[in-house]
């Protein structure tokens, strides 16, 4: 391969011109005062002390002297002493050259003492040396240090000027805080991805392609009497690709593009931010047809009217209006688009998302089975694959829940574990590695646990095993694992079911199946453990959205204390009575009571087989469903097969249980 200078010596390949440093006028201006301070006496003159000079005029070297404005003496030495010592190597190492015959030759400041000056003429008088005195006027002198003086304060103000006016980076933006910082993409400037690069989202995609469709060809809407939609508003969970959508809008639209985020409007100055949404929206009326895009707007689009004390910020609520304004005082011709993006649209003002400003709101959800096998498509590509093992039916089904940045970052630590092995191509495993590492964590293989603690987490994780295959809505169990990952000691691993509805009897055998690990340790040692932690936390909120949030319970009724637009975020009181509140205590605290003592029977009833387990975990470490059929036989209940439409409800993923390690205990 050439290197850099070959390639720069071809023929006919001219070098790149090199910019001008504006540093090398600060460095000439430097060494013009360095000169001056080195030749401030002139001549071939050096500089001495009135010690050196006595001991010269003592020895009888000195010719005459001249006492110039009273203060500075020039001392010119005898011809026929020039060639001896000391005055042979003084001058001859001088700034001048040593062959200065004439003189002065040496020079040195007498002060402003009047006795020495008196000392200086008598000694003269008395050794016979002429002296004489001489008025210089230094103006060239004097004029050139003014004018560096001032070349340097005007240097130093263009630097300043640079910086605190835009040109200098970081430092910069000061005189333009109230401009826009808006990246824009236009001539030819793309950010190189289309819709093709955006894999499912087929909803989505449509209602935005027909935005793009109207700016390029409107007459085909206005013969129609349509109009422009005023603004779209991509809503849902992070890592759906709401952000990868509007990039895809900017290569696809061929109209200016102006990308920004929420809190770029955000500043300690008062104003800036409304002065920022003025500036943006000029730029983009004056390059109509255009295309606004504010990711995160919940960052400036959050409801306004609560108090300081409830999240209230006076700065960000006149940025809002001056967003509502100018996004309400659109004409119909305008041809500017604002889309904006968030996860928690449940926040945002009411006024920012009624029509007329943001027409669309377009839900970007969690990827089903088939979108999910098309996003792996899509990050496949890049890689060198093994397609003998790989099948991408199959890890889109082990990944229910995934959105699409965590499918990208398992495709990536799929790559990166096969390249830890030395492997030639990514295999199945290592893709499954990959999803353990997402979810679980690093495996932790020399983590010192006692003997009694990994008994204790063999059966712990042996109980999970065991309830969510005897309960009927359990989800059903990929592998369990002793083998610690991350903070956790051991963890069951699930294939949720992706549904969009939730009964009670199945939200009642999860809670059961979650606490099978403490009821497994009851039953075993009659004593209980902190590696439930995870558990508890699930099955608590799992309760409590089951009597506050879905009336599921029969004692309180068809009633729903959750709040969807969010406002009950910023109330110190509760929705709900004290009364009812011991009510909702009473409901969740038995029906978690009522799952353990289920969770307990179901352990007595099959003790036998859940030892059979815990002592195969002990061996193998890692137990896969295969196994557990091999004790228990098939498993009595049959779930139905999965269609394509079914969607992920959020809630689900690879591992539905992670034991941990004491008080740290947490659901993965």
């Amino acid at each position: 391969m050439e290197n850099n200078e070959e390639r720069n010596e071809k023929p006919g390949k001219e070098k790149p011109k090199r910019s001008f440093n504006f540093y090398w006028i600060y460095g000439i201006i430097i060494l013009v005062i360095l000169s001056i301070n080195l030749f401030q006496y002139g001549g071939g003159m050096v500089k001495i002390s009135p010690t050196e000079y006595q001991k010269m005029l003592e020895d009888g070297d000195v010719q005459r002297i001249v006492v110039v404005n009273d203060q500075t003496v020039k001392v010119f030495i005898k011809k026929d002493k020039l060639q001896e010592e000391p005055h042979k190597d003084k001058i001859k190492g001088s700034p001048i050259s040593g062959d200065n015959v004439v003189g002065p030759h040496y020079a040195f400041n007498m002060g402003t003492s009047d006795v020495i000056k008196d000392r200086i003429v008598k000694d003269a008088e008395r050794m016979k040396v002429p002296y004489e005195y001489e008025t210089q006027d230094n103006w060239g002198r004097e004029i050139l240090n003014w004018v560096i003086f001032f070349g340097i304060m005007i240097a130093i103000w263009i630097f300043v000027m640079r910086r605190i006016g835009g040109g200098g980076g970081p430092g910069g933006q000061i005189f333009n805080i109230g401009k826009s910082r808006a990246q824009v993409f236009e001539g030819g400037k793309s950010t190189n991805v289309t819709f093709n690069d955006v894999a499912g989202l087929a909803e989505a995609k449509e209602e935005l392609q027909e935005i793009v469709d109207f700016l390029k060809t409107p007459k085909k809407y206005t013969d129609l009497g349509a109009k422009i939609p005023k603004g779209a508003l991509l809503v849902g969970p992070p890592g759906t690709g709401k952000t990868l959508l509007a990039k895809a809008i900017a290569g696809e639209a061929n109209v200016p593009f102006f990308s920004l985020s929420g809190s770029d409007f955000v500043e300690m100055f008062v104003g800036v931010g409304a002065s920022r949404v003025r500036d943006l929206f000029k730029q983009a009326k004056e390059k109509a047809p255009a295309i606004i895009f504010i990711d995160e707007i919940d960052a400036v689009g959050r409801a306004r009217g609560r108090g300081v004390s409830m999240g209230a910020n006076d700065e960000r609520e006149n940025t809002l209006n001056q967003l509502l304004t100018e996004m309400d005082g659109f004409g119909t011709n305008s041809g500017v688009i604002l889309i904006g993006a968030t996860n928690r649209a449940d926040v945002l003002d009411r006024a920012l998302l009624r029509a007329g400003r943001f027409d669309r709101q377009i839900f970007v959800d969690m990827p089903d089975l088939n979108e999910r096998m098309a996003i792996f498509e899509v990050h496949l590509k890049p890689l060198k694959l093994d397609t003998s093992s790989v099948d991408v039916e199959f890890l889109a089904k082990q990944t229910p829940g995934f959105s699409g940045a965590d499918i990208a970052n398992i495709c990536n630590e799929a790559a990166l574990i096969a390249a830890r092995k030395k492997k030639l191509s990514v295999e199945k495993q290592d893709f499954l590695d990959a999803v353990d590492r997402v979810i679980g964590g690093l495996e932790k293989k020399n983590k010192i646990i006692t003997k009694e603690e990994k008994n204790a987490i063999a059966y712990h994780e042996a109980g999970h095993a065991t309830v969510s295959w005897l309960v009927e809505h359990a989800s059903p169990l990929v592998k369990v694992t002793i083998v610690p990952r991350g903070r956790s000691l051991g963890a069951a691993w699930y294939l949720p079911e992706e549904r969009h509805l939730t009964t009670t009897e199945q939200m009642e055998d999860e809670i059961c199946a979650a606490l099978g690990g403490r009821a497994a340790e009851d039953v075993m040692f009659g004593k209980v453990s902190t590696g439930a932690l995870s558990d508890l936390e699930k099955v608590t909120k799992q309760a409590f959205a089951m009597v506050t949030m879905y009336g599921l319970n029969p004692r309180l009724g068809n009633i729903s204390y959750y709040d969807s637009s969010g406002q009950n975020e910023y109330q110190f009181g509760k929705p709900y009575s004290e009364r009812t509140a011991q009510t909702i205590d009473e409901e969740v605290s038995g029906i978690v009571e009522a799952q353990y003592q289920r969770a307990k029977r179901i352990l007595t009833e099959n003790k036998d087989k859940l030892t059979a387990l815990a002592t195969q975990l002990l061996v193998k470490e890692v137990i896969f469903k295969e196994d557990l059929e091999k004790i228990f036989g098939d498993r009595p209940f049959v779930k139905p097969e999965t269609t394509s439409t079914t969607r992920a409800n959020g809630n689900g993923g690879a591992a539905e249980h992670v034991s941990e390690e004491g008080t740290n205990d947490a659901t993965v």
